[in-house]
């Protein structure tokens, strides 16, 4: 099975938000940090906030942060909030009916998809985030992204001089 980038990016962002601690983390900085566009990181971090796995804090002091412990945040929890877990094949049988037709396609996919989800609900996003391979593995100091952010900016721009 293939997931989407949408799911990977999700996964990501909880990473991040894991790593952060009880600290809240702005959009801009996970958009940063990860290679996401923040379009892209409000409407994850929008879902994730529905789905129950963040807690977003409006307002200039604002941002995010997990809305419960990393332990209890099972992947495949994470994956069925972003991804459609149910496989329909054109021309299938009726997934309505309760036919036990062994012959019944969209019923071995749904077999087949629902062991995917059974491995992946086996891990918590806190063992993704000790095992992070993004640089983040311990916990990182949110003030340190504010101070480097702003010394960026202060950086004068570069001059060209031209001589004939």
């Amino acid at each position: 099975m293939r997931l989407t980038k949408q799911t990977g990016h999700a996964i990501r962002i909880l990473i991040d938000c894991a790593l952060a601690g009880n600290q809240l983390v702005k959009v801009a900085d996970i958009s940063e940090r990860l290679g996401v566009t923040k379009q892209n990181v409000f409407k994850i971090v929008h879902i994730l906030s529905h789905a129950g796995f963040l807690t977003a804090v409006r307002g200039p002091n604002g941002g995010v942060r997990l809305a419960k412990p990393a332990p209890s945040i099972k992947i495949g929890d994470v994956v069925r909030a972003i991804e459609v877990t149910r496989v329909q094949v054109e021309g299938g049988t009726d997934p309505t009916s309760n036919d036990a037709d062994p012959g019944n396609i969209n019923a071995m996919f749904d077999d087949a998809l629902a062991a995917f989800i059974t491995v992946l609900d086996q891990h918590s996003l806190a063992e993704l985030a000790v095992r992070s391979p993004i640089g983040l593995t311990q916990a990182r100091d949110p003030g340190e992204d504010a101070r480097a952010s702003k010394a960026r900016s202060k950086k004068p721009a570069a001059r060209t001089s031209r001589r004939s």
